[in-house]
């Protein structure tokens, strides 16, 4: 009873939270202090991608919501010449629909989906386990800010900051969150790198 109440009130909160949100706290730090495993196991340092604008998104591959890979695949694709990377997280977290292994995540993104981004290995993305990265991205954007369900968004802006945070239920390909990537994009990545931080 108590994992179909939490599951319950996940969902109010995915429905009533708002589509975007800017952090609501100073942030400290860089999202290129964090890094992830990938999902082939090998390190995946977020300082890699550095001068790039970064999509980071919790999936899973059983949710109402799963048909998102494409609409993050697209993302990939029209946007990566211009500097975006989309990074899925696979995570268990919420209504336990991630429990496959990360090599079958891998074959079913890449089969289901066609998905060629960026995969981590599962993590948990809320609560006292999240990862670093989360834990921080939760820090700076407040309650409204927190995955509250799969395939919640936070764009990281080309110098390491984080920028926006979308919620489950805006769709990847919507003009909301395209909009915002596209101004992320055309920021000067060579005057934010030289900027203090």
């Amino acid at each position: 009873m108590g994992k179909i109440w939490s599951m319950i009130v996940s969902l109010v909160a995915m429905w009533t939270a708002a589509p975007s949100a800017a952090p609501s706290h100073p942030v400290n730090g860089l999202a290129y202090d964090f890094e992830f495993t990938g999902i082939d196991g090998k390190p995946m340092p977020l300082s890699a991608y550095r001068g790039k604008a970064l999509l980071i998104v919790n999936t899973a591959s059983f949710c109402g919501y799963t048909k998102q890979y494409a609409g993050l695949q697209d993302l990939w694709s029209r946007y990566e010449k211009a500097g975006l990377v989309v990074i899925g997280v696979p995570s268990n977290d919420f209504g336990e629909q991630e429990p496959k292994s990360e090599g079958e995540i891998k074959t079913f993104c890449q089969g289901a989906f066609g998905v060629t981004f960026p995969l981590t290995s599962k993590q948990h993305v809320v609560g006292p386990d999240a990862h670093p990265f989360y834990k921080w991205a939760a820090e700076a954007m407040g309650p409204s800010g927190v995955p509250n369900w799969n395939f919640h968004k936070y764009l990281v802006g080309r110098d390491g900051r984080l920028l926006r945070s979308f919620s489950t239920k805006l769709p990847p390909e919507s003009p909301e969150i395209t909009g915002i990537i596209e101004k992320a994009l055309a920021e000067n990545a060579a005057s934010l790198e030289a900027a203090p931080n």
